[in-house]
Formats: structure tokens, C-alpha cells, sequence
């Protein structure tokens, strides 16, 4: 049993939801406030128009970083087969009266922090002393070990560098 699933264990106060495939779970940009768990089924996180990450896994955890951050959610999340989630309208009452979630969800986002932080290394490596955009990875490993108070906005291949 993974570590995620025990989070299912927690979650008997949250309110059982099914959402059809197609229908929304959170949508990108808006505030809930709430902390959503995959009980079944698959869910997809959307960034713009771009597909980034599949979710099957129950216990899988959706709208910390919202939570956590105090912004609004970074992605939305569809269902991609009909599904049913837990909904915990208050995420960070339940947080607090939960430290083992909490916990695993600080454990969950060091994972994806040190895989970002790999392949950004890898990157560095790889475009060390060229001229574009992709130069400036080092700058975005400093900023990440210094956490910078500040909005990030990140760009894309098809933007320029203003800096270059």
C-alpha cells in the first residue's frame, strides 16, 4: 500500500462527491478553499489547453498548493472517467487536525520539488553558456533554494527572454 492511500484514511469527515467524466473538479485561477482526494477513477490536471499529469491513484491529493499558498488553484482538474472524490470544504481546519496528512502532503511536494530541482540541473548542464532563454535555469535553481517573496511568471519557448 503507498503512502498516498492512507490519506483516504483521514478523510471520513469530507463530503463523498461523484463527478461525471468531462465535468470539472476544481478549474484554474478560481479560490475554493478546499482540499479534494481521489477516492476512484482518473482525473487529469489541465494548465492552459495542455494536459500535464493523469491522476489514478486513490488518496491522491488535488488543491494543496492553493491551500497552502492562499492563491488561487494553479491548474484545473477534469474528470477524464466518471470518478468520485472526497471534497474537504474547510482544507486548512482539516490540515491543522491532521498533521499525519499534512505531513504527507510536505513529503509529496519535496518529491516533486526534487524532481523539478533534477531536471532543472539537467538543463543547466545542458544549455550552460548559451545565449537563450534556457541559459537562465541556473537563475530559477537560486531563486527556488532562496524562495524569493515574489510573483512568479513563468514563460514559455514560444515567449522571449527580455533579458537577451
Amino acid at each position: 500500500m503507498s503512502r498516498m492511500r492512507t490519506v483516504l484514511d483521514y478523510c471520513s469527515g469530507g463530503r463523498e462527491r461523484k463527478v461525471d467524466a468531462g465535468a470539472l473538479v476544481l478549474k484554474e485561477g478560481d479560490t475554493t478553499g478546499h482540499l479534494y482526494v481521489l477516492i476512484e477513477g482518473r482525473l487529469e490536471v489541465v494548465k492552459g489547453d495542455t494536459v500535464v499529469a493523469t491522476v489514478a491513484e486513490p488518496g491522491a491529493v488535488l488543491g494543496e498548493m492553493s491551500v497552502l499558498l492562499g492563491e488561487p488553484h494553479t491548474a484545473t482538474v477534469r474528470a477524464a472517467a466518471q470518478s468520485i472524490i472526497y471534497e474537504l470544504d474547510d482544507a486548512a481546519v482539516f490540515l491543522n487536525e491532521q498533521p499525519a496528512v499534512a505531513l504527507l502532503i510536505a513529503r509529496l511536494l519535496a518529491q516533486r520539488l526534487n524532481i523539478a530541482n533534477s531536471y532543472l540541473a539537467d538543463l543547466k548542464r545542458q544549455y550552460a553558456g548559451q545565449g537563450n532563454h534556457l541559459a537562465m535555469v541556473g537563475d530559477i535553481l537560486q531563486c527556488m533554494i532562496n524562495l524569493p517573496s515574489q510573483q512568479i511568471s513563468p514563460g514559455s519557448d514560444r515567449q522571449s527572454d527580455p533579458r537577451i
